[in-house]
């Protein structure tokens, strides 16, 4: 077997074995050393530069003794995969369902996510997305400071049971996307940095140094993480990827690393046989990170659409806190279904300048929808769920408005019972000066924002991760399995309705901000939603569709040109 390293930071380099060090060939012109050795998979093996104590792979597959430790070498060819029938699934005409593998079941494993499937099988999403599971410290945390990018962590399971929850989705008829992040690393056992120049000091980002996708020496930087993508997708199955944070991708290439992903996972698409797609978390409400490489975009597939999370949070909580201040407005939620971005080039006072473009000739399947994502709870001082912060009727309501809209609709996992579970900031460095920094920094953040420095929880503490599980028991008490059967119902009406599947932005969306209502019409269907403390005769036209599709309360009625609404409630006509 070849092992190869790009180490261009180092002049000699050595293979460690159990069996002693074997000298590498090296370095080349481009910075890579490279030997042949005779050992098989399940052996562990590291790299020493220059005489130093041995370090992992870059690309390691496989760290069973954690970041710090030798890496292990995997073939992918030895598992049974039973998906060869699987043919893949579109993003657009989906539901998504976002789930942290630690916290999704009492296992908190890979296997335990597998017995939980036939839940998310009867509540009718189609689409699994993982929270990061690279290699990260510790044995809890979010996976957004894994460490080994090629290596699943092993407190889930390793790269065997990270295959088994894949094939289970789809042999359950569950695409399966996972999150990655290459916009950072975590600080504790990230050793890119002694083998070769993966980060530059010439941009800054809130994580410290910035990928260097466009310096000297980037291009085997960018092939790093373009592997890396194309690994999950073809080694592992995955059907999508969605990638962490793009607008700290600082670039400057004629052709953005983003635009280069696209490529590659197009071409892999082709070649295996079914659909691959990539979907970017973006802060920049820039049109051209989903915008079609024909017409001078980056063509990703999909982006997350915060301003839409933004502008119903407000709407719902009337937080005015931090970016929440310049939402609060029905007039900007009704923008928001109709375009994705409320902010499209108007000025944003938070950010104290103008903000984004508008999202001319875009599908509303470009977007995804949601009223809760990790992010959106968990970097909440308590992590508390929206289902803490609003009333049942507006609860539902919010279901409503995001399982009809226009984008591709994003649950996270508990959200569609009401989880009284909050989902905590949680870590495990086994340093104790770096854990005991992220927990004072996570209370200076916190402090900013209001809450006292006392009420936010140790992320290191064993209590804060324990109290982030899902109760697996609430959905069988009162009044989560109401709330859990409204989400079936709005999925169920959603598959069958193709008016609200089919990618297309509203016809009209009408609000009264003092009667508190809201009318969205799509084709034939029409969403109406009262979320004000008092009934209102909401109108809908005398040639809209009189018959109630479904409703979120009793007392309904439709009668010349206008529902009658109870308070806090939502009716869809057809």
């Amino acid at each position: 077997m070849e092992f190869r390293v790009w180490a261009p930071r180092a002049e000699r380099v050595e293979l460690d074995l159990a069996t002693g060090p074997v000298a590498m060939d090296g370095p080349d012109r481009f910075g890579w050393f490279s030997v042949e050795a005779g050992v098989a998979a399940g052996v562990d093996y590291a790299y020493r530069l220059d005489g130093a104590d041995p370090l992992p792979d870059p690309r390691s597959p496989w760290q069973p003794a954690g970041v710090d430790g030798p890496s292990r070498l995997l073939d992918h060819g030895a598992f049974a995969w039973s998906d060869s029938g699987w043919a893949g699934r579109d993003l657009a005409g989906s539901v998504v369902y976002e789930l942290h593998v630690g916290t999704f079941s009492p296992e908190g494993t890979f296997d335990g996510a597998v017995r939980r499937l036939d839940h998310l099988v009867d509540l009718g999403v189609d689409t699994v997305e993982l929270l990061p599971v690279a290699q990260f410290p510790g044995r809890r945390g979010w996976g957004y400071d894994g460490v080994d990018l090629y290596a699943p962590h092993s407190g889930y399971g390793g790269p065997e049971g990270l295959k088994r929850l894949v094939d289970a989705c789809h042999a359950a008829g569950l695409a399966v996307v996972l999150d990655v992040v290459y916009n950072h690393l975590g600080p504790a056992g990230n050793h890119l940095g002694r083998y070769g120049p993966y980060f530059t000091d010439r941009y800054s980002t809130p994580w410290g140094e910035a990928v260097n996708f466009d310096g000297r020496d980037s291009d085997p930087v960018r092939e790093f993480f373009v592997d890396n993508a194309l690994m999950w997708l073809d080694d592992y199955h995955f059907d999508g990827l969605r990638l962490d944070a793009v607008h700290a991708y600082l670039d400057t290439s004629a052709t953005h690393i983003l635009e280069e992903l696209a490529v590659r996972v197009g071409e892999l698409a082709e070649r295996v046989g079914r659909p691959l797609f990539l979907v970017a978390e973006s802060d920049l409400n820039d049109p051209r990170v989903v915008t079609e490489r024909e017409r001078g975009g980056y063509g990703i597939d999909a982006q997350w659409s915060d301003d839409f999370h933004h502008a119903l949070h407000a709407v719902l909580t009337a937080e005015r806190t931090g970016y929440y201040s310049e939402f609060g407005s029905l007039a900007q939620l009704a923008k928001s279904l109709g375009q994705a971005f409320v902010y499209d080039g108007s000025y944003s006072a938070h950010r104290r300048r103008r903000h984004g473009r508008r999202p001319e000739g875009l599908a509303a399947s470009r977007f995804l929808g949601y009223l809760q994502n990790h992010d959106q709870v968990g970097n909440r001082a308590t992590g508390e769920r929206t289902s803490v912060l609003v009333s049942p009727g507006l609860l539902r309501v919010a279901a409503a408005l995001v399982l009809c809209a226009p984008f591709v609709p994003l649950l996270f996992q508990g959200e569609e019972w009401g989880a009284a579970t909050p989902f905590l900031y949680f870590t495990d460095h086994t340093d104790p000066e770096l854990g005991r920094l992220v927990s004072e920094g996570r209370r200076r953040e916190f402090a900013s924002f209001g809450w006292a420095p006392d009420d936010v929880p140790d992320p290191q503490a064993d209590a804060t991760f324990a109290a982030s599980r899902l109760d697996w028991e609430e959905p069988g008490r009162p009044p989560h399995g109401a709330l859990l059967d409204w989400h079936r119902r709005l999925i169920a009406l959603r598959r069958s309705t193709p008016a609200l599947s089919d990618g297309r932005f509203p016809d009209s969306v009408r609000v009264d901000e003092h009667g508190r209502w809201l009318v969205m019409e799509r084709g034939p269907v029409t969403v109406a939603a009262n979320l004000g403390p008092a009934p209102v005769d909401v109108p809908v036209g005398d040639t809209r569709p009189a018959s109630v599709l479904l409703a979120s309360a009793e007392g309904v009625s439709v009668a010349g040109g206008s529902v009658r609404l109870p308070p806090e409630s939502v009716a869809i006509l057809g």
